[in-house]
């Protein structure tokens, strides 16, 4: 409610400003100005601000837009709109490519990588003969729309803000979506995404791409606009403004887009006019005063000037807590997977094995795991239990060895591949989107549940799904015993609570076989109880389950089998009061054992690290 006013409030100014007849001509041109920079940088925002994913170069695509529509319109035919077409085909593919290639790269590759190819296009453009190398093309026709010319600027006015609050809609629609939550678990790395069946490398393909569209129609505007084209707007000094404008207005908002580009422009605007005059000098000083107000700005609102501005919209309107708030409206119910009969073989791990260099982390460990049961993998610190998780997910390659999955072969598969098996996980460490709410978190989990493209999605064709996604999503969290913290923020979660989100998202996904990595870890005696019971019941309903625990009280009381492991190998077998008596478990845990001792004692000397290894 509270942004439906802003955007009421927004839409209001930008529809009465060019009405007014006191309004200058010079600020309807400035504010043309800002909608044309705000539509690359909303691009920027998502690619970069909201995947992680940083290019300077998108200036370029905003030149492609620009020199399709001019040269169609000036050479072929008279038809802007057909120049629109054209600019975004042939930027698509131009896009397509670059990213299938680009956006292999990491780290500081991937920028520098954006550079060189915004610098090429740059280059191309001023070296083609039939766009008129550096002079470019004049003489464009205006956009008109049923014979109305748009070729005055307070006309096109309306038209490049129309545009700018569709992208506005359509990329909120897009961040608040299926598509959208696997866009910002890009940021994360995407190993967490891919154990839940998402995509990345063709997220980051299709995001680079939407990035490029918006710059290829702000670049259409400006071109008919300015009624001429040359190369100069369209090289790398304007790919770092742009980037420049999302990190100031704030990359984590699709108003950041415009907060940005209006702040940026009209400092550099009032600055070469207020400077000559305050410094009594013709000298061009207006870049360096730019350059300290925008490292001040980095400085005291590293986050972006757009948060501090909503948090001033909500203290004048009234914050009000979502806690507590209730759940998403009920939806018709996902369809759940078949379930094996129990006693079924589900898992079958022969001899799997990793070698990191000359370091055996799992040395040929052999186990299996029925329908119906819960297997507990114990062991020391360091004895490989998690690497034998990230093995069977499909995290890890193994060297050597094989898993058998109710009759597929899941060393051979990506981690997606498994995932859309029926095999879901937690993590040793916690990864959640922390700026994401638990309920978008948890959703997550049912990315594969429900198939929804880009293009539904941004124009908000896709609300059945999202709606059975979501009351899916918060059946599990309320499940687990979180339903009050629905859209509260993961990041503000304690540590015990993530663990169970992470669980939850893993139920969400409707798994067959789950791998559960340490989930009593962080937890008080009643939210462990609490886990058993949940543990328990699905148990119950069928669900395989294989857990790594330090706590030996939890995974004595709750487990039907256990495998002990020991610096990568397996130490023992058996049920819970086989391997409580066990002298090799006891040697490993406690570093030896007297004559009155006969058991590990739980929970006392659960989690302990014998003597000489590493807590």
């Amino acid at each position: 409610m509270k942004n439906r006013l802003l955007l009421l409030v927004v839409v209001a100014i930008l529809l009465l400003l060019p009405l007014l007849p006191a309004t200058p001509t010079f600020w309807i041109t400035h504010l043309n100005y800002i909608g044309l920079a705000s539509l690359v940088v909303l691009g920027l925002i998502v690619l970069t601000g909201i995947a992680g994913l940083t290019s300077f170069g998108q200036a370029a695509f905003v030149g492609i837009g620009a020199y399709a529509s001019a040269w169609l319109t000036t050479a072929v035919v008279p038809s802007p709109w057909l120049g629109l077409l054209l600019g975004l085909v042939i930027t698509f593919a131009v896009s397509y490519l670059l990213g299938a290639i680009t956006l292999r790269l990491s780290g500081h590759y991937l920028p520098l990588g954006t550079i060189a190819w915004c610098l090429s296009l740059y280059y191309l453009f001023g070296n083609l003969a039939f766009l008129g190398q550096y002079d470019g093309i004049a003489g464009i026709e205006p956009i008109s729309v049923f014979g109305f010319s748009l070729g005055h600027g307070r006309r096109i006015y309306y038209l490049i803000w129309l545009c700018v609050l569709l992208a506005m809609w359509g990329t909120r629609n897009l961040l608040d979506s299926r598509p959208g939550r696997a866009i910002r678990a890009l940021r994360s790395g995407g190993g967490m995404a891919e154990s839940f069946g998402v995509d990345m490398a063709a997220y980051k393909v299709i995001i680079f791409v939407y990035a490029a569209l918006l710059a290829s129609v702000s670049g259409w505007l400006y071109a008919h606009m300015q009624r001429a084209v040359s190369p100069s707007p369209f090289g790398l000094n304007y790919g770092i403004e742009y980037l420049f404008m999302a990190v100031v207005g704030g990359t984590g908002s699709v108003w950041g887009a415009v907060v940005g580009s209006g702040l940026i422009l009209t400092l550099k605007d009032q600055l070469q006019n207020v400077l000559p005059k305050l410094l009594n000098t013709t000298a061009n000083f207006e870049l360096v005063a730019f350059g300290i107000i925008m490292v001040l700005v980095l400085q005291y609102a590293r986050h972006g000037v757009w948060p501090i501005l909503a948090g001033w919209w909500a203290s004048l309107i009234g914050q009000t807590s979502l806690r507590g708030q209730a759940p998403p409206a009920a939806a018709p119910e996902l369809a759940q997977r078949p379930r094996p009969e129990k006693g079924t073989q589900v898992l079958r791990v022969d001899d799997l094995r990793k070698e990191f260099g000359g370091l055996v982390a799992v040395n040929d460990i052999n186990f299996s795991l029925k329908a119906g049961e819960i297997m507990g993998l114990i062991g020391p610190n360091g004895a490989g239990k998690s690497t034998t998780f990230n093995l069977i997910s499909g995290v890890l390659p193994l060297t050597a060895g094989k898993v058998d999955f109710l009759g597929h072969r899941l060393d051979t598969l990506r981690a997606r591949d498994i995932a859309a098996l029926g095999v879901g996980r937690t993590f040793q460490h916690v990864q959640l989107l922390p700026s994401m709410t638990v309920l978008e978190n948890v959703a997550l989990g049912a990315h594969l549940r429900r198939k929804v493209g880009v293009l539904p999605a941004v124009l908000r064709s896709d609300r059945r799904q999202e709606a059975e996604l979501l009351h899916e999503a918060a059946r599990q969290i309320q499940r687990v015993g979180l339903g009050d913290y629905l859209y509260e923020q993961a990041g503000n979660l304690a540590l015990g609570q993530q663990r169970i989100v992470e669980i939850a998202r893993a139920l969400a996904a409707d798994p067959v076989l789950l791998l559960l990595d340490e989930p009593a870890a962080g937890l008080r005696y009643k939210e462990k109880q609490d886990l058993a019971r949940v543990l328990d019941q699905l148990r119950q309903e069928g669900m395989s389950i294989l857990l790594v625990e330090h706590d030996m009280d939890f995974v004595m009381n709750l487990t039907d089998h256990i495998v002990v492991m020991d610096f990568g190998t397996k130490l023992a077998e058996g049920t819970p009061s086989h391997i409580q008596s066990d002298p090799a478990v006891l040697e490993a845990y406690l570093g030896g054992v007297d004559d009155d001792d006969d058991a590990i004692e739980a929970p006392g000397h659960a989690g302990q690290a014998p003597q000489g290894r590493p807590a």
